[in-house]
């Protein structure tokens, strides 16, 4: 063999091992999300990139690229906690989605004028001043954002008002309100069933989640078989319509912990 060959031959092995080790990587570990909507603002906004820990919850075969992995359930698989930042496979059109964890198996669920309430108690929200953004095309998907302070114009300022909220285990988070008297704001009892769980965005008035059944387009009631894994960290974010525009970079939210 040639030395040209033979310089070739070890740089496609060399790419080939690099590719083994990221999947690998990717498969066991942490993968990335990006998050196009915002349906989790504002914990989390449209443009910000996501480690997923995918040891959180164990591993079944959707912690492979295209659910290849040869598993049946899940193996070394722990519990979610309520209050959990999500990625999960959706149920039917196979798309990963992000939310947070509200119901548990056996649990009640039920918003009431906007409020949650949880095996019937009321969960408290305390009012956290506004969120505030300018009204500008937001990611590559180029969405415009949803404001309580009605259908304002390009470069103005869009208002969500912003509560904390305290789920009954203690965790602590926000959630956004723009409507009170919408279909998900006044839902009958959702009665979450055994090895399933139940999902909703913290933009509580601008998300397709658990409240909404799958036949509607909605999320419903996941099983434990579709849990991807916890999103543990924010690594990049950028507002711009490409990540490429470093003007938009939003430096404040690198490497800050999902709450």
């Amino acid at each position: 063999m040639a030395k040209n060959e033979g310089g070739i031959v070890e740089t496609v092995k060399t790419v080939v091992y690099a590719l083994l080790i990221a999947g690998a990587f990717r498969t066991l570990f942490f993968q990335p999300f990006w998050i196009p909507s915002e349906s989790m603002k504002d914990t989390l906004l449209v443009g910000d990139f996501v480690f997923v820990n995918k040891m959180a919850y164990g591993y079944s075969k959707y912690s492979c690229p295209f659910a290849l992995c040869p598993i049946s359930g899940r193996i070394l698989a722990s519990d979610p906690v309520r209050g959990d930042v999500v990625v999960f496979r959706h149920p039917v059109n196979g798309s990963d989605f992000v939310k947070r964890l509200i119901g548990l198996p056996g649990d009640k669920i039920q918003m009431k004028a906007g409020v949650l309430y949880i095996n019937g108690a009321m969960v408290p929200q305390v009012a956290d001043g506004t969120f505030q953004e300018v009204m500008e095309p937001q990611g590559p998907m180029k969405s415009r954002p949803r404001c309580s302070n009605g259908a304002v114009g390009d470069g103005a300022i869009c208002e969500k008002e912003r509560f904390r909220e305290t789920l009954p285990n203690g965790v602590v988070h926000d959630v956004m309100n723009i409507e009170d008297d919408s279909f998900a704001d006044n839902t009958d009892v959702f009665t979450v069933p055994e090895g399933q769980y139940f999902f909703m965005g913290d933009n509580r008035d601008n998300s397709q989640d658990s409240r909404f059944s799958q036949a509607a387009g909605g999320v419903g009631f996941v099983p434990a078989e579709y849990l991807i894994g916890r999103a543990d960290r924010i690594i990049f974010s950028s507002a711009g319509t490409s990540m490429l525009y470093f003007w938009t970079w939003r430096a404040d939210r690198f490497f800050k912990a999902v709450e």
